[in-house]
């Protein structure tokens, strides 16, 4: 008898997501605030809000469905879309938003335009020059500024406060204040005459009108709108390019036939044919024909490299020469350039703690700003007893304070700065990333792979007088072309490349732990460790390879030693220049090998380390304890390497720079990704994240700055409203503009 128990099978449903939604109708860092805020309040939900992207990254829990999310979202006044809708509503609905906004602005302009003229130049108004200025402006306020109020509206049902409820109290006040004057004060009587101040007035309330404060500052406003949401654009411009590099259509073999097909259709183990000019569709290896890649586009490097059969190429580079047939390795969202458009989304939509802290203050801002508002007309009226300074200081108030600068200060700089790096091949995973390059002061950088090329090479060649140079390398070369070791086939390999076409050997012996030999062309060769005396030269050559970090391989036959050749993982040529970029940002470079103290001694020396500040004979899993080690002794410490044995010293580090040419591990592990294995791209890349960093610092002071010296001017009735609804317009453009600059980096 059997007996059967009933096993439930084992839960492999994750128990948290991530979702990124397209935030609609956010006008100002105050919007994105309420919606983290809203999100955040749900259970287990933790959501990060970008004003600039006008995205939400959102973690949340496996039972809660996205539609939840968006219910929050539009219950707060907002709109919010799935990713899977987003793409298409970029392409369809961003160009019209920036042409809607900008004829918006047009008709506001052209009609506020005579309005502002009428009231600031005295001699131009004649009689009823007023009803024409409540015709012009009346469109501008309801029409023009119909964005803010409406934003205004909403957030008031919801109970809250944004920029839009400043300006539209503020012009709203404004118009309402006129109207009142032109129909039951002395305004509309036709010989009324007014005066243009930059300070507050101190005429009679009946007989002053507004219009310009409204139509001006509504006009202002909006034109500060649209150069923002243009220089927004501009800043995601890098993003976008990069995710349109790929190729539109491909030539892949189907029994024997090139058939032209959508790129996107491609799978994985496909073959297709990539003519000069043409780009690669996908990531993928070489199985005939040999061309010259330019890859510069997705790693700044602008030399091509030539490729044939066994090596691998990258989608949307370009073949610049020769006929190649590549099998697709990786397609889709795994390809190289899909990787890396990820990463630079993924930090573009994250949050600096410096945005944190902007974003809090932005939160209980326009509160605040409220109540200054109020007591400013409280505070004038009972001062001076007058109406209309009081109205005029308090419109002062509720216009200059709007926090859009702050909100913009972080983020426009961010887009700008990542966008830019993955232009130069530099992808930085996170905001977070910023800071931690301000404070690292050592950077540990991995030997093999990362400062040499991680692959042995042929350096030099000593041959025993009267010995000809040629013969050693096509000898040796023969006999090393039938081993597998790293440094034969090194050897093999540099002798095929100075001498030619190598002959073949016969019987090929390995002998363990001392060399090879064999027969090639009748003569009895041998390399490696089976000569026990040297001529005198011979001997001191190979002592001076040895002490130089090389291994020494003896080259003989008939029984005599004839040659030596120094094999070695070639320094790279940009590392040395590299070290000294890295010491001029004022790090301390420090080398870290497995390899043995003489050699690690030479690569320090090649590339301009200090003896002291080589770490060698390592063993892979404790390069994490000689991190922690210089940590310990207060060190900011950045880890550079390129090896599934650098990954756990990568994650370890304040800050992980991963060569792009290395492992996924390596550059899942690190915090910055290079690219291109150039050494010289990490200082690169420190410059450009201490740069962005330095943008968002000077934007946030800006904004910051103008507005604790805004309000007071504006309080104490310095300001003319209209004056100060400019100024609030261009501070945004300011932090805009200047975080544009790093569109400029190299």
């Amino acid at each position: 008898m059997t007996s059967t128990t009933d096993r439930a099978p084992a839960d492999t449903t994750p128990r948290v997501r991530e979702v990124e939604l397209l935030i609609g109708g956010m006008t100002c860092a105050s919007c994105a605030a309420r919606v983290e805020k809203k999100l955040n309040r749900m259970d287990g939900v933790t959501a990060t809000v970008n004003y600039a992207t006008e995205k939400a990254r959102v973690t949340y829990p496996a039972d809660t469905e996205v539609a939840d999310l968006i219910a929050t979202v539009v219950k707060t006044g907002y709109t919010a879309e799935e990713p899977a809708r987003e793409k298409a509503h970029e392409e369809s609905a961003e160009e019209p938003e920036l042409s809607a906004l900008r004829r918006r602005l047009a008709v506001s302009v052209l009609l506020a335009l005579p309005v502002v003229l009428l009231a600031m130049v005295p001699a131009l108004q004649f009689d009823n020059w007023q009803w024409l200025s409540l015709a012009l402006a009346a469109p501008v306020v309801v029409w023009g500024g119909l964005p803010f109020h409406r934003a205004a509206w909403t957030n008031a049902r919801h109970a809250a406060a944004t920029m839009d409820t400043l300006v539209s109290l503020g012009t709203l006040a404004a118009f309402g204040w006129s109207l009142w004057a032109l129909f039951l004060g002395d305004a509309g009587m036709p010989g009324m005459r007014h005066p243009f101040e930059l300070t507050v007035s101190r005429a009679d309330g009946a007989s002053t009108v507004y219009l310009e404060v409204a139509a001006g500052v509504t006009a202002f406003i909006l034109l500060g709108r649209y150069l923002e949401a243009r220089s927004k654009r501009r800043a995601g411009a890098a993003l976008r390019a990069l995710m349109e590099l790929g190729a539109k259509d491909v030539a892949v073999l189907r029994d024997g036939q090139e058939v032209r097909i959508p790129a996107d259709r491609l799978a994985v183990g496909d073959r297709f044919v990539v003519r000069p000019g043409e780009k690669i569709a996908t990531d993928g290896t070489v199985v005939d024909g040999t061309g010259a890649v330019d890859a510069s586009m997705l790693t700044g490097e602008s030399v091509p490299v030539d490729v044939t059969v066994g090596d691998a190429v990258t989608g949307a580079t370009v073949n610049a020469g020769g006929r190649i047939v590549v099998e697709a390795t990786r397609v889709g969202a795994d390809t190289q350039l899909a990787r890396m458009a990820k990463l630079v989304e993924e930090a573009q939509n994250g949050k600096a703690e410096v945005q944190r802290l902007a974003d809090r203050i932005s939160a209980v801002f326009v509160p605040v700003v409220l109540l200054i508002a109020a007591g400013t007309a409280g505070a004038w009226l009972g001062l001076t007893g007058d109406a209309v300074a009081a109205f005029t200081a308090a419109v002062a108030v509720l216009i200059i304070a709007c926090p859009c600068a702050l909100g913009l200060a972080t983020p426009t700089a961010l887009m700008v700065g990542t966008g830019r790096g993955a232009q130069l091949g530099i992808l930085i995973k996170g905001p977070e990333v910023l800071e931690s390059t301000r404070r690292v002061d050592t950077v540990v950088l991995d030997k093999t792979g990362t400062v040499t090329t991680g692959r042995m090479t042929l350096q030099e060649v000593y041959v025993a007088e009267g010995t000809d140079e040629k013969q050693v390398l096509r000898l040796a070369g023969a006999l090393e072309h039938a081993s597998e070791h790293p440094v034969a086939r090194a050897v093999a390999a540099g002798a095929a490349e100075r001498v030619g076409t190598l002959p073949e050997a016969e019987g090929f012996e390995n002998v363990p732990g001392r060399g090879v030999r064999g027969c090639v062309e009748g003569r009895e060769v041998a390399a490696g460790r089976l000569f026990d005396r040297l001529p005198e030269e011979l001997a001191r050559a190979r002592r001076e390879a040895e002490e130089n970090g090389r291994t020494a391989v003896v080259v003989g036959w008939d029984g005599a030693a004839r040659g030596v050749l120094a094999v070695a993982d070639a320094v790279k040529e940009t590392s040395a220049e590299a070290v000294r970029e890295l010491r001029a940002l004022g790090l301390t470079p420090v080398l870290l090998t497995g390899d043995n103290r003489t050699v690690a001694e030479a690569v320090a020396r090649a590339v301009g380390i200090d003896a002291g500040d080589v770490v060698a004979e390592v063993l892979p899993e404790d390069k994490v304890a000689v991190v922690r080690r210089l940590q310990g002794e207060g060190r900011r410490v950045a880890m550079v390497g390129d090896g599934v044995n650098d990954a756990a010293a990568l994650a370890a580090a304040d800050l992980g720079l991963a060569m792009g040419t290395g492992t996924d591990a390596a550059i899942e592990a690190g915090d910055l990704t290079l690219v291109r294995g150039d050494l010289r791209v990490a200082a690169d890349a420190i410059r450009l994240s201490r740069r962005t960093l330095a943008t968002i610092k000077g934007n946030l002071v800006w904004a910051f700055g103008y507005n604790v010296a805004a309000l007071p001017l504006a309080a104490a009735g310095l300001l003319n409203p209209m004056i100060a609804g400019a100024a609030m317009a261009f501070s945004s453009v300011f932090v805009v503009t200047n975080s544009l600059r790093l569109r400029a980096f190299r």
